[in-house]
């Protein structure tokens, strides 16, 4: 799929001056307009940043409506690995695009995702050339670990959200990716949510958006 196409909702800050920029990366099966409305939270506490919830670049293959990073009808690690290393340059080139749009840095961005879309966001962000502000990850995981040591070129916060409940991805995934973020060299901050599932509940929010405030220097 041409890169070019990667799209999706957006909402600027009412200032009309963007400093900042926080990416959404949905789950598999719904599309941008599924997290575009957490900016109505965040926003409050992040003046002058342009959210952006781009549409996955596939559609979703289990259903007729959706969007999905890669297929998870096959879902041995083989195969989720093959489908993140196609989803990274389509959304490397994206966040390209949008820093360059808004005359950003690297720096001045952050990824939030959730479940396959933190699954995308770890894995492409960690290979990029240049380290981003922060990646906030709901109820995913880290696809690549083993790779981690030959193919990760930059280093920067990470705050994993798990829900203790979560009935679609394992809980124990938290552990394993920040276990292995940190044996990288990796600044993690892990956060189980009890008796949360597969969601993104009022606190994990909070917790997001203290996070993203201190990667972009927002808190005082």
């Amino acid at each position: 799929m041409p890169q070019s196409l990667l799209q999706g909702p957006e909402v600027a800050p009412p200032s009309g001056v963007v400093k900042h920029l926080v990416i959404f990366l949905h789950g598999v099966g719904a599309d941008g307009g599924d997290l575009i409305g957490l900016s109505r939270i965040l926003a409050p506490a992040l003046p002058d940043t342009q959210f952006l919830s781009p549409n996955a670049p596939e559609r979703f293959d289990m259903a007729p409506f959706g969007h999905q990073w890669f297929s998870l009808m096959e879902r041995s690690l083989a195969r989720m690995t093959e489908g993140v290393k196609t989803a990274a340059p389509i959304l490397d080139a994206y966040i390209d695009a949008q820093r360059d749009r808004f005359r950003l840095k690297d720096s001045d961005i952050a990824l939030v995702g959730f479940s396959q879309g933190t699954m995308t966001a770890l894995y492409t962000a960690l290979r990029r050339g240049k380290p981003l502000a922060g990646v906030v990850g709901f109820s995913g995981a880290l696809i690549g670990a083993e790779t981690l040591a030959a193919e990760a070129r930059s280093k920067f916060p990470v705050c994993l959200i798990h829900g203790e409940a979560d009935e679609v991805v394992p809980f124990g995934a938290l552990a394993h990716a920040e276990t292995a973020l940190r044996g990288h060299g990796v600044e993690v901050t892990a956060h189980p949510r009890p008796g949360i599932g597969h969601g993104i509940d009022e606190d994990g929010l909070t917790v997001a958006q203290a996070f993203l405030q201190r990667v972009f220097g927002l808190n005082g």
